[in-house]
């Protein structure tokens, strides 16, 4: 069977990474940790995870024309994804971000976007026969709004269903949000979206039911280690997650993403789809790194096996 083709649109960064003992309060220093640098980029982590969850991945970004972009460039290449849509922006630097991870695996991230905030409609215009050819499109929001409509516009023009992972969350425009198939906030984002707290799954099928009048199809709330809240106008329901060890939670919402939108352009139910992104996110949440994190098909496969629900 023919790989299913997946079009992401989004950033690429460049991760450097401390690991500390707790997370830093503001005008804290904390000392200690270990550093290292890893590519990343919302957009790069979920082509990536995407591919290796067995899609046939094209990804459209910016880069800057230095070492980041270059390494960032080959490394996609290295994971069998469609770089023609790659562009080397000759004016801006390449994305970096600054995460710090604690010894519980939780994170704090600070994110340049360089390059990404110049991903123009006319670079989405400029890939228009990779649309044509997509079965799913993949966004987040480390790139311009304008860009992301563009994109969902020219989507829906395609007859591509549309995947927004509101992150870093802001407001939408109505304008985009009806050409969303599906929207996937963290709680955190969709508090951020509604204005609603969040405290219980109550809270957030709620909060998710406001979101559908919007016009979405289908609201997927990633709950961490609790799995992920389904809601569309059927009805909702809880996939529930598996019980790992994290050791670093960085890009575990990007492994899910990646993997779910592989999973829908393979023709799976909601609830099964939901289920194999929920064992990539938990098998990623056991490693280091952010794109490095992201598991293969075949460790995917395995851990469903092992882990029957």
């Amino acid at each position: 069977m023919a790989s299913p083709k997946i079009l992401v649109v989004g950033s690429s960064n460049t991760d450097m990474v401390i690991k500390l003992d707790h997370l830093p309060k503001p005008g804290e220093s904390v000392p200690g940790g270990e550093f290292f640098t890893s590519p990343g980029g919302k957009g790069a982590n979920q082509a990536v995870g995407a591919a290796r969850a067995g899609g046939d991945v094209t990804f459209v970004a910016r880069v800057g024309r230095d070492m980041f972009g270059e390494q960032a460039i080959a490394g996609f290449a290295s994971e069998g994804i469609n770089v023609d849509s790659v562009i080397r922006d000759p004016d801006h630097p390449t994305g970096v971000a600054l995460i710090f991870v604690s010894g519980d695996g939780e994170n704090s991230i600070g994110v340049a976007l360089g390059a990404n905030g110049k991903l123009s409609p006319d670079d989405v215009m400029a890939a228009k026969g990779a649309f044509a050819n997509a079965a799913i499109l993949l966004m987040q929001l480390e790139t311009p709004v304008e860009t992301v409509q563009a994109a969902a516009e020219l989507a829906t023009q395609c007859g591509v269903r549309v995947i927004l992972n509101p992150a870093p969350a802001r407001a939408l425009p109505a304008g985009l949000l009806k050409h969303v198939s599906i929207l996937t906030p963290n709680e955190t984002e969709l508090e951020l979206l509604t204005g609603m707290k969040i405290a219980t799954p109550a809270d957030a099928e709620m909060a998710a039911d406001c979101l559908l009048e919007t016009g979405i199809e289908t609201v997927v709330v990633t709950l961490g280690s609790k799995g992920a809240l389904v809601a569309n106008r059927s009805g909702s329901q809880i996939a529930p997650g598996f019980c790992v060890k994290p050791v670093d939670t960085t890009a575990a919402g990007d492994t899910f993403n990646g993997a779910l939108a592989v999973a829908l352009a393979e023709g799976q139910a909601l609830a099964e789809a939901v289920r194999f992104a929920n064992a990539a996110a938990a098998i990623s949440v056991t490693r280091m790194g952010a794109r490095s994190s992201a598991p293969t098909r075949s460790e995917i496969d395995a851990f469903l096996a092992n882990n029957p629900q």
